[in-house]
């Protein structure tokens, strides 16, 4: 299944060509789910859930996505 979309979410080296040094591949729910804290995502690759690859791969420091205070 091709994939939904590509992003650089995190500063590093940029990739432009051919599969990138460091590579994190799940499904749009798995995405959601730990987005919004719903699930963990130590969970999420334990179960097999996430696919991560690389020196940069773990984004369990971002996750979930914190809302910015806006005042």
């Amino acid at each position: 299944m091709p994939p939904y979309g590509a992003v650089q979410c995190i500063p590093g080296p940029r990739h432009t060509r051919g599969t990138p040094p460091n590579v994190v591949e799940m499904d749009p729910i798995t995405w959601v789910e730990i987005a919004t804290g719903r699930v963990t995502w130590a969970d999420a690759v334990a179960a097999g859930r996430v696919r991560a690859s690389g020196t940069r791969a773990d984004l369990s420091e971002f996750l979930p996505v914190r809302h910015a205070d806006p005042g």
